[in-house]
């Protein structure tokens, strides 16, 4: 006789304990994991532990005296809440107050001047031509020959990806050397650019940069050697006002620190690069070299021709015009050479970086700059007085509902009861776990509507065991032993589960890109609590019914187990097994 053969439903019947033997190892692992990481609570949001609330005001643009507008303003909104949150669920609120005002409110445990800095920087990227350079307070001069030429090799050099923290080089300072370095870029760039003193029409701004070598000097290119000649970089204040009401069009002075950490002075050409042609940013660690953590940008269709152009013509001069100054926000971040021109479309901002500011960097530019200039109004504290309360009675109330379906589930299910509560316990544990690791990893913050979104979430787990209760016990209502009740009913129950899962995850994900502050947090919990009631039922509910189904209390129908057939109400098999009768004598009979 041929032996019977072992179906899906069997083998998956035989092994529940690798199931739960997983998801124990899942929570011993992240369990683990958030105590090693120091953060062992949830971090909280701004109405329940309080925080810092910051007032920027806005500032017009040189040139622009009616960009402060709804328009702009809510763009600013928009950018600085993409900035502060990252994926959203950090609670940071950003809004505006009257025409002027945007109010950013930070919950504790943030850094309020790094959030100040991601919020009020302008983030306004340029790649401008180096002109003339020198240690601010050290005037070394520099002619354009080989050997000048010659010291490169010891500076950063900018290849497919533009590497090099602002260094320092020998470069000339705004005199007669000046004079011809100055002219020589000007005809890098400008193809129309005359050798004289005089220039044309379309490019006399590159040229008012140098002073003209027949002694008479322009009012701009006076003002800007007197600017050059009077820039302290040492001084913080000169620093921030360096260049400040220069439009992109035009040189400028500027300042950036070199990687022997003294600063530097630049007089800078035009803006050829600006940061609305960069399409991507990322913060990377660099393991190939000591440089640490860089910034890589990818450039648009239109921004890679222009990066090609700008480093084609600065590869034809000499140091230091063969350089080009990234200028973020009036300070050279970087100030690499090039040697020929650069086609890859990208490029690298790369020098002594830490992690925090590789990524701050990259996330400013990856969101965009801000289309107006803000100053910090006011910098208060927030006190959590009123959202303790409300919390407290948030809490008090979800005790009183989970208490509350936990008698239902023992009155109407009684020994099925236990499952159910193990199912809510472990749900309960991973997903306080998984909050307070995200804290720290994504900036997750705990905010009154994302203890809604938990609690609600109670009631999706709830349903889902009711489902795959209610089919087994309309498995024994057909007449059928629980252990192949068990196995007929999964299949049924886990596509509706499923269904019932996505349809709530499909809204929560819905509600998380449609809104923003704290309707987020509600979103993003309700979405995850859903993710982790599919994780559990299938690892940890279905497994651990199956191991009860071979207990004697559950499997004999015992009154108290919940799956009493009488009480059940439980028809006639459908199918009844014949026993094998003794043969009968013909004879006999």
């Amino acid at each position: 006789m041929a032996a019977p053969k072992k179906g899906r439903s069997a083998s998956a019947q035989s092994r529940p304990g690798r199931s739960l033997a997983l998801i124990l190892i899942a929570i011993v692992a992240l369990t683990g994991g958030m105590f090693l990481s120091g953060h062992s609570t949830p971090r909280l949001g701004i109405d329940l532990a309080g925080g810092t609330s910051i007032t920027l005001e806005a500032k017009n643009e040189p040139g622009q005296p009616n960009a402060i507008n709804k328009t702009n303003m809510n763009t600013a909104v928009d950018i600085m809440n993409r900035r502060v949150n990252g994926l959203g669920v950090s609670e940071a609120e950003v809004q505006t107050q009257g025409d002027r005002n945007i109010i950013v409110n930070i919950p504790k445990g943030t850094n309020s001047k790094q959030a100040l800095a991601q919020v009020g920087t302008t983030a306004k990227l340029y790649f401008r031509p180096v002109l003339v350079t020198e240690v601010s307070g050290k005037a070394a001069t520099a002619s354009p020959s080989p050997s000048a030429s010659s010291s490169d090799s010891s500076k950063d050099k900018a290849t497919d990806k533009a590497t090099g923290k602002a260094t320092s080089s020998s470069s000339a300072t705004p005199s007669a050397t000046a004079t011809s370095q100055g002219r020589a870029v000007t005809d890098a760039l400008k193809a129309d650019a005359t050798p004289s003193g005089s220039a044309s029409a379309k490019s006399s701004a590159s040229t008012a940069a140098t002073p003209t070598p027949s002694g008479s000097v322009d009012p701009a290119t006076a003002k800007l050697q007197a600017q050059y000649a009077a820039l302290d970089c040492t001084d913080k204040a000169a620093r921030a006002k360096a260049g400040d009401g220069v439009k992109a069009t035009d040189p400028t002075v500027a300042c950036g620190q070199n990687s022997s950490g003294q600063w530097q002075k630049y007089v800078l050409g035009p803006a050829e690069v600006s940061g609305t042609d960069i399409k991507s940013a990322a913060a990377v660690f660099d393991t190939q070299s000591a440089a640490g953590w860089k910034v890589t940008m990818d450039f648009t269709s239109g921004g890679s021709k222009k990066f090609a152009d700008i480093t084609g013509k600065l590869a034809k001069n000499q140091s230091p015009q063969n350089q080009f100054a990234i200028v973020l926000d009036g300070e050279v971040v970087s100030d690499p050479y090039v040697s020929q021109a650069l086609t890859g479309g990208n490029a690298e901002i790369s020098g002594s970086f830490t992690q925090t500011e590789a990524q701050d960097l990259a996330n400013m530019l990856k969101y965009g700059a801000l289309p107006l200039t803000f100053k910090a109004a006011s910098v208060t504290t927030v006190t959590a007085a009123l959202g303790g309360e409300q919390l407290h009675a948030g809490l008090i109330a979800g005790a009183i509902g989970l208490g509350l379906v936990i008698i239902y589930l023992v009155v109407y299910y009684r020994g099925l009861s236990i499952i159910a509560i193990a199912s809510l316990m472990v749900s309960a544990i991973l997903t306080y776990v998984l909050m307070a690791l995200l804290g720290p990893a994504i900036g997750f913050a705990l905010n009154l509507p994302a203890v809604c979104g938990a609690i609600v979430a109670i009631g999706i787990t709830a349903d889902s065991f009711i489902v795959f209760f209610e089919r087994i016990r309309d498995e024994i209502r057909e007449g059928r032993s629980l252990r192949p009740a068990v196995e007929r009913a999964w299949p049924r129950a886990r596509r509706t589960i499923l269904v019932s899962d996505f349809v709530s995850f499909l809204a929560a994900a819905v509600l998380f890109i449609v809104t923003v502050g704290k309707v987020q947090g509600f979103a993003f919990t309700l979405g995850l609590t859903t993710l982790l009631d599919v994780v559990v039922v299938f690892l940890f509910t279905k497994p651990l019914m199956t191991i009860l189904a071979r207990k004697k209390f559950y499997a004999s129908g015992h009154s108290w187990s919940g799956l009493d057939p009488k009480r059940l109400g439980a028809q006639p098999p459908l199918r009844r097994t014949r026993r094998a009768s003794a043969p009968v004598d013909t004879k006999e009979a």
